[in-house]
């Protein structure tokens, strides 16, 4: 079976070095058997290329890959503290945060692209609780942010 490292490979997708922190806390934490990722936020090379509300400046689809790009930005925070990503047992929980414009109700199917991301990375270890919450404003006047928890050996 493929590792999630030769997955992402095979996805075209290298996980980029962990953003430094915009304010006080770490990109994630290991306690016990378990890490939690700070809210990660859709940046490529320090920079969001999509910024304002999902339903009114960023589409949904536009947002769903801002989702994606999000599940990248926590899984290499996760290998950050431990080592590479074979050391995870199964991916726990994914939380999504949305920037809605009012009347906007489309939250899961923008997380979807979080969660869909690391089902392809993580196959059965990969499907996770998960809550996809609509927010007036994110960080940056960022479209979408993730947070993960996962279970790790």
């Amino acid at each position: 079976m493929a590792t999630p490292e030769e997955r992402l490979a095979d996805l075209g997708i290298e996980l980029p070095e962990v953003v430094p922190p915009l304010a006080a806390y770490v990109p994630a934490v290991r306690t016990g058997g378990h890490v939690y990722t700070s809210g990660q936020l859709p940046l490529v090379r320090g920079e969001l290329s999509v910024t304002g509300k999902v339903g009114a400046e960023v589409s949904p689809e536009e947002a769903k890959e801002q989702a994606r790009i999000c599940a990248v930005n926590a899984l290499a925070a996760i290998r950050s503290v431990v080592g590479d990503l074979s050391q995870v047992v199964r991916i726990v929980k994914v939380v999504g945060f949305v920037a809605s414009a009012p009347g906007f109700t489309g939250q899961p199917q923008v997380v979807n692209g979080a969660s869909e991301l690391l089902g392809e990375v993580f196959g059965e270890a990969g499907v996770h609780a998960r809550s996809a919450v609509g927010v007036a404003v994110l960080p940056l006047d960022a479209a979408v942010e993730v947070e993960v928890i996962a279970e790790v050996r």
